[in-house]
């Protein structure tokens, strides 16, 4: 039963940062419903593994250090280098992640973002539409959808996990 409860949740998660990835990408904007449903995903998905385990004590690390990231990222929000949706996104999550997964997040999360580079100095790579959609939103917002790489990031810990 809990195990139905976890993958349940997961696809749950997975349909919420392909929501979260292609807003991101279309508008650069990262809806609070989106990431509040992240965040209430992952929380369940903690809540399970801690009934499973019977460990209730599990779930203090991972709010603390999302708690945490929010702060942390917040002063990066304020002097204007990472926008409110990244900063949002990126506190929850250690809610999906939990501790245990945080540092192959953070792999998966440079080799997106070195990968967003790369295509962010080489445009011509990518289809021709692509090309000149990209081209338009980033010479008039100057923003990168930096949502993308942490939802790609997010979703290949999830992998990871599920396959362990």
């Amino acid at each position: 039963m809990l195990t139905a409860a976890l993958v349940i949740l997961r696809v749950l998660v997975v349909a919420v940062l392909l929501r979260i990835a292609w807003s991101d990408l279309k508008l650069q904007k990262i809806a609070n419903r989106d990431v509040l449903l992240l965040a209430a995903g992952g929380l369940g998905i903690l809540c399970v593994s801690a009934l499973q385990r019977d460990e209730w004590m599990s779930l203090l690390g991972p709010v603390a250090t999302s708690f945490v990231l929010f702060v942390v990222l917040l002063v990066f929000w304020l002097i204007g280098t990472l926008g409110a949706g990244d900063v949002k996104l990126m506190a929850a999550v250690p809610l999906v992640t939990g501790n245990d997964h945080l540092l192959p997040f953070a792999l998966f999360l440079l080799v997106f973002v070195l990968a967003t580079v790369f295509l962010i100095r080489n445009p011509l790579l990518l289809p021709e539409k692509m090309v000149e959609k990209y081209i338009a939103v980033l010479d008039r917002k100057g923003i990168v959808p930096f949502g993308v790489p942490i939802s790609m990031a997010l979703l290949c810990t999830i992998v990871l996990q599920a396959v362990r």
